[in-house]
């Protein structure tokens, strides 16, 4: 009976194990800069507190330009961050 669910086991792990697709790292670097420039476009509503909130934006603006920047190589425009609500 071992032998019969070894088998049945096997293909289903192959299946699940093709399916996942790896994740690729960002380099620190690039993470460092946008997380700098995430922080300089959108500065809190209180000075030194990070949690009371953003003053031109909420967390998917933030993760919108933070996703944008990566993809950029950790390079902005001015326009970008001027315009960011």
């Amino acid at each position: 009976m071992r032998v019969i669910s070894g088998f049945a086991i096997a293909p289903a792990v192959i299946i699940i194990s093709g399916i996942i697709v790896p994740a690729h790292a960002i380099d620190v670097k690039v993470a460092r800069a946008c997380d700098a420039l995430v922080a300089k476009a959108f500065p809190p509503l209180q000075p030194g507190n990070p949690a009371s909130g953003s003053a031109k934006g909420g967390a998917k603006a933030q993760r919108d330009y933070f996703n944008k920047c990566v993809a950029n190589g950790g390079k902005m425009d001015d326009d970008a961050s001027a315009n960011s609500k």
